[in-house]
Order: C-alpha cells, then structure tokens, then sequence
C-alpha cells in the first residue's frame, strides 16, 4: 500500500473531549510525536482501562513507524472489543505497514492478518470508507498468488463510490493507473476534480501528470487549482515544476517569490525549499549571481541538506 496515503488515512487527529487526552492529540496534531508518545504512555499506565487512551498512544506509535509497538497496542483493543470496526482498521493497517518494511519472507506471514483485520473492519462498518481505500489498495498490489485481484480492487472502487463519488473516482484512477492504463486513470481524477474539487484532488491529478512525464499538464492543473482555492502552498508547487521540467521560468520564478512573502508555517514546505528552487530558475536562466545567492540562503537554514549542496556545486560549475 502506498505509505503516504495509508499514513494519512490510519492516524486522524482524535477529538476525545477529554482535556488530557485531546492536549495528547494536539501534540499529535503539531508533529510533537515523540513528547505526544511519553504523555500518553504515563496517561495509560495511570488509566490502563481508558481505550480513548491506549487508541492515542497506539496512533503516537504509529505516526513514528514504531509498528510493532502499534500493533501490539491495537491488538490489545481488537482482543477488548473485536466488533470496533475502528480498531480492526488500524490494527490491520499497522500490520500493513509494518509488511511494507520487513523482508518478503516475514511480509508473507503477515498478509494474512492484514486481510483478516481490514475484511472484518468492512463488514463491521459498511460506511467505513478509509477501510475500503486500504482493500483497493492491497488488492492492487498483493500477488495474485497471494490474493491480488483487480477485480477486488474494483468491488471496492464501487462501493467507495456508493458513500462518495469523489473517493470512488479517485479509487478507479489510482487502480488504473496503478495497472498502466494513463488515460482511464486520467479520465477518472477529472472527474474527481469536476465532483469534488478539493486539492487532494488537484493533488492527485498533479502527481499523476508528473509521473507521466507531462509537466505542461501538471502546471495547467496547478494553475486551476490556485485559482479555486487561493492557497499560497500552490505557488511552491508551481515553482517546484517550473524549476524541475525547466518550462514556463518566468511564471515559476514569480509563484516562488510570492510564495516566500507569504509563507507561513502552515505552507508545509519550508522557505529553504522555495530558495532551491529559486537556485534551480536562475541556474535554468544562466544568473549565477542569483543562482548562488538563493542557493546560500536555502544552505543557510539547512546546511547538512544534500540536494542543496549538490545544486551549489552545479551552479560554480557555471
């Protein structure tokens, strides 16, 4: 399963409503996972009963890839209450992220447990939709010999789209572009995009077009959704596929000055990213001057930053 994805379906921010457990998930929330980690672990040692609790601690493990440590938490919640279709979830989803990881050898004796967890999730709650993304992706790339099958994956497409048109379309152009068919998979994140309309699913077809080798497209497609939604971490994005494909220079070099004005932290990517890709512009545009003078500022927040260095030295290479 793609990790990105599972990670961001497995771990929502809880809202408990109890007050030390919801400071517990704020921290989560701000990415303090290693303090959010030591806060519930004291908590449920003082409220060993408290399943709210020992939820938060397991997903705390989870958001730092400590899947054995997750999963022996969600296994102690599935064996309290085997009918939490939540619970199931995230313990098979643990489990498949942890398969992701090991060895095929020991990914193998897994697979059975993820199936079993994410099936039972699915019949426990047949409105669970995160479940349903996770059985259209393991089906997609399971083996056939393991239980693979398109046709499954599909099911699940289907019935995503019964809850949601938007997840049921994005779910068909995942599973066709996943399976090589670029203009099904094209046709069904348009329509995903004409549904919904929301940057996941700009994202989507974003990222498609760049894995296709088409970044006019994946510009245009940036550029549209920058003018639905007016959210300055779109103009890094269309500055970080100016800089990379080389195309439209002067519009990618305007998208990353603005994006730096206006940057907050909120943005996601840091300045010094926007500053690389500056670098990248003007190395484009053979300014070296200013080619080394964004590249020193990126270098200047981030100086262990490979990529960064390496651009320097392209661009004395000059």
């Amino acid at each position: 399963m793609k990790k990105n994805l599972l990670l961001l379906l497995l771990f929502p921010v809880l809202a408990v409503g109890q007050p030390a457990l919801d400071s517990i998930a704020n921290l989560l929330n701000k990415k303090l996972y290693t303090e959010a980690e030591q806060k519930a672990a004291s908590y449920v040692k003082n409220n060993p009963n408290d399943l709210k609790g020992l939820e938060i601690l397991g997903d705390s493990y989870g958001y730092q890839k400590k899947w054995d440590d997750a999963i022996a938490i969600y296994k102690r919640l599935v064996g309290i209450d085997e009918n939490s279709a939540n619970y199931q979830y995230k313990y098979g989803g643990a489990l498949g992220m942890k398969a992701l990881e090991v060895s095929k050898l020991e990914a193998l004796g897994l697979i059975g447990d993820v199936k079993d967890a994410l099936l039972k999730a699915a019949e426990l709650n047949p409105k669970h939709t995160n479940v349903r993304w996770a059985l259209v992706e393991l089906y997609m790339q399971l083996p056939g010999i393991l239980g693979g099958s398109r046709s499954k994956s599909l099911k699940y497409a289907d019935e995503l789209y019964n809850l949601s048109k938007v997840d049921g379309y994005l779910a068909k152009g995942y599973i066709y572009e996943y399976d090589d068919e670029p203009e099904l998979a094209e046709k069904y994140y348009k329509l995903a995009i004409k549904e919904g309309g929301s940057l996941w699913c700009y994202d989507k077809l974003t990222e498609f077009y760049e894995k296709q080798k088409q970044p006019e497209k994946a510009l245009s497609n940036l550029e549209e959704a920058n003018q639905k939604h007016k959210r300055n971490a779109l103009h890094y994005q269309i500055g970080k596929v100016a800089a990379e494909y080389n195309i439209e220079l002067h519009k990618g070099e305007q998208c990353l000055i603005t994006y730096i004005k206006n940057y907050t932290p909120n943005d996601g990517v840091p300045k010094a990213w926007a500053y690389y890709r500056l670098a990248q512009i003007y190395l484009h545009k053979k300014d070296k001057e200013r080619a080394l003078k964004n590249i020193d500022l990126a270098i200047s927040e981030y100086p262990k930053m490979k990529p960064f260095t390496e651009e320097k030295l392209k661009i004395l290479k000059m």
